[in-house]
C-alpha cells in the first residue's frame, strides 16, 4: 500500500491529500542534478572578482569554499537520509527548534537568497550578451536595461507556468558543463604550446594591506557563491529510488566533481589572463577564451554562458515565488501573496512580488559581487543553523537506518559558516545592508500577518507540523 501524506504547514493545515511523489531518479540522474545545480553563475561571473582579492592563487578561495561546503554537506546528508522528504532547511529548523518565527526567518532567508542569486545571473546574462555581440557602446545603463528586460522575461515565463523535469536538467547541465570544459581545454592546450604564464598560479597578490589569511577569507566569501546549489538536492529525496543508500555517495561525488572543475577553470583562467586584467569587467571567462583561442567564435561561448546563467535565474525565481506562495498559504505572509491565477494556475501575486524585489536589486545595486556576496551571506547563515540542527536532532531517533556524520563535522561546519558570515572577513558592508533590507521587508510582512491572524482568531500549529517546500537556490 502507498503511504499518503497530509500536507501541513508552519501555522496552518492544508487539508488536501496528495499521493507520494514518483521515485524515478537513480544515482546517475541524481548526480547530474547535483552537478547541474552547483555549476552556473558563480564561476562564470565571479572568477575575476576573486582574482582581485588574491591575485594568481585564484584557485585557493574556491578550494576553501569547497571545504566549507563539503563539511556542511555531511550535515545535509544526515538530515536528508533521516528525513527523506521534499523539504530542506526550513523543515530541519522547525524540527530542531520548534519555533515558528525562527522557521520563518530561515525560509525567508532562503527565498531572498534565490532572488539575489537570480539578480546576479541577470547581470551576468546582460554583461555576457553585451560582450558577445559587441554592444559595448550602450554603457552601464544599457547593461542594466538588458538585465531588467531579461528578468521581466523570466517573470513572464514563470507566470505562464514552467514544469521542471529531470530530463531538462540533464540538457542544461551538459550545456553548463560544456562551457567550463571549453575553458579547461583551452587552458591545457595553451599550456602545452607554451603560451600563457603558469607561474601565476602560485603568485599571491593581496588586495590592499591585508595579509594572506584575510585576503583568502575575503575572496572565499565571494567564491562560496559558486558552491551553493548542493543543498537544493534534498528536495529530490522523495523522487529518488533509494535516497538513504544513494544520497551520501552521489552528493559527495557531485561536490568533488564540481570542486575539481572549478580549480581547473581557475588555473586555466589565471594562466592565460593576468589577475589584474581578469578582475576587470563582468565577463572574466570570455576574456580567457579570447586570450587562449582568439579564433574561437566568441559568440558561441557567450551564448553558452548566457544559457547557463539564464537557467539559474529562472529556477531561482521559480523557487522564490513558490516559497512566498507557500508561506502565504501557511498564513505567515499576507494572504494576497497566495493568490493563484484562475487560468494559468500560477501564483501571480507572489511572482510579481519577487520580481519587483529583483528589479530593485538589479536597478539600485547592480554590481555582481554585491549580489553574489549577499547570496553567499544569506546561505552561510542558513547553513550555520542547519549544522546546529543536526546536533539537536540527534535526540530525535527514527525507525530506519540513516547516514550519521561524525559529530565534529557539524561543529566545524557551524563555526566556519558563522565565521565566514561575519564582518571581520572583509565582506563588503553593502551585502549586509542588502540582506538587512530584504529580511526587514519579510519581518514587516510577517508582523502584519500575525496581527491579521490574531484578529481573525487563527492559532499556529504545534511544532511537529512542518513545512514542505522547494527550499534552496541554485548557482
Amino acid at each position: 500500500m502507498t503511504d499518503v501524506p497530509i500536507e501541513k504547514g508552519i501555522v496552518g493545515t492544508l487539508p488536501t491529500v496528495e499521493p507520494s511523489l514518483h521515485r524515478v531518479m537513480g544515482p546517475w540522474l541524481l548526480l547530474l542534478f547535483i552537478v547541474g545545480d552547483i555549476l552556473g553563475t558563480g564561476i562564470y561571473a565571479l572568477t575575476g572578482n576573486v582574482a582581485k582579492q588574491v591575485g594568481g592563487v585564484v584557485w585557493l578561495p574556491f578550494l576553501v569554499a569547497f571545504a566549507v561546503a563539503l563539511v556542511t554537506a555531511f550535515s545535509y546528508l544526515e538530515l536528508v537520509t533521516k528525513y527523506p522528504r521534499a523539504a530542506g532547511a526550513a523543515l530541519y529548523t522547525h524540527r530542531a527548534f520548534g519555533i515558528h518565527f525562527v522557521t520563518f526567518l530561515v525560509a525567508f532567508a532562503v527565498m531572498c537568497s534565490g532572488i539575489t542569486s537570480a539578480s546576479t545571473a541577470s547581470r551576468a546574462f546582460a554583461a555576457n550578451m553585451v560582450a558577445s555581440f559587441q554592444l559595448g557602446d550602450i554603457g552601464a545603463g544599457g547593461v542594466t536595461a538588458i538585465a531588467l528586460g531579461f528578468m521581466a522575461l523570466v517573470a513572464i515565463i514563470n507566470f505562464r507556468g514552467v514544469g521542471e523535469s529531470v530530463k531538462a536538467n540533464v540538457v542544461l547541465t551538459l550545456v553548463e558543463l560544456t562551457g567550463l570544459l571549453i575553458i579547461i581545454m583551452i587552458g591545457l592546450w595553451a599550456i602545452g604550446l607554451g603560451q600563457g604564464d603558469v607561474s601565476r598560479v602560485t603568485e599571491f597578490q593581496p588586495a590592499g594591506d591585508r595579509g594572506v589569511f584575510w585576503s583568502v577569507i575575503a575572496a572565499t566569501t565571494l567564491a562560496f557563491f559558486a558552491m551553493v546549489g548542493f543543498e537544493d538536492s534534498v528536495n529530490m529525496a522523495e523522487e529518488c529510488k533509494d535516497p538513504t543508500r544513494h544520497f551520501p555517495k552521489v552528493l559527495l561525488a557531485g561536490l568533488f566533481i564540481t570542486g575539481v572543475i572549478y580549480v581547473l577553470v581557475s588555473i586555466s583562467a589565471v594562466t592565460l589572463v593576468a589577475p589584474e586584467q581578469l578582475g576587470q569587467g563582468e565577463t572574466p571567462l570570455l576574456q580567457v577564451v579570447q586570450a587562449g583561442a582568439p579564433n574561437f567564435p566568441v559568440w558561441i561561448f557567450g551564448f553558452i554562458t548566457m544559457f547557463a546563467v539564464a537557467n539559474s535565474a529562472l529556477i531561482n525565481m521559480l523557487m522564490a515565488s513558490r516559497l512566498v506562495y507557500g508561506m502565504s498559504r501557511e498564513r505567515v505572509l499576507p494572504s494576497a501573496l497566495g493568490k493563484v491565477h484562475p487560468e494559468r494556475r500560477s501564483p501571480y501575486v507572489a511572482i510579481g512580488f519577487t520580481t519587483l524585489l529583483a528589479f530593485a536589486l538589479i536597478g539600485f545595486v547592480g554590481q555582481v559581487p554585491a549580489l553574489g556576496g549577499t547570496t553567499a551571506l544569506l546561505l552561510l547563515c542558513v547553513f550555520t543553523v542547519v549544522n546546529v540542527a543536526v546536533l539537536i536532532l540527534r535526540r530525535d531517533p527514527v525507525d530506519h537506518k540513516h547516514f550519521r556524520t561524525p559529530t565534529f563535522l557539524p561543529v566545524i561546519g557551524a563555526l566556519s559558516c558563522a565565521f565566514l558570515a561575519g564582518p571581520w572577513t572583509g565582506r563588503d558592508p553593502a551585502q549586509y545592508r542588502i540582506a538587512g533590507i530584504l529580511i526587514g521587508i519579510g519581518l514587516v510582512l510577517w508582523l502584519v500577518t500575525v496581527l491579521v491572524n490574531r484578529a481573525g482568531g487563527l492559532q499556529p500549529l504545534p511544532p511537529e507540523q512542518i513545512p514542505e517546500h522547494h527550499t534552496g537556490p541554485v548557482n
